[in-house]
């Protein structure tokens, strides 16, 4: 019976080491949980940034306002009979 109870506690310890302490115990659980939510969380933003993109590609295919933006915006680009002004503000130089 002693020996028994002592081959059950040697069985016990050498399976709480594995759980607790090696390579592929509980910490690398944990760790991998925590990969994951990182991941989950990327995937959110991106997913975010995916959907205005393809909302912003819907709208350059649907109307020319959304062309008509853009190419003032990024480009300069005006209409006939306009005028474009750029104001340049100068930096402050410090004292």
């Amino acid at each position: 019976m002693r020996v028994l109870l002592i081959t059950l506690s040697a069985a016990l310890l050498v399976m709480m080491y594995r759980y607790w302490l090696s390579d592929d115990g509980i910490r690398e659980v944990w760790r991998l949980r925590e990969a994951v939510a990182v991941q989950q969380e990327q995937n959110e933003v991106l997913r975010r940034r995916n959907a205005e993109l393809e909302a912003e590609v819907a709208d350059l295919k649907g109307g020319s306002e959304a062309i008509e933006e853009r190419a003032r915006a990024e480009l300069g680009m005006t209409r006939k009979n306009e005028t474009f002004y750029q104001v340049v503000e100068e930096e402050e130089k410090p004292e």
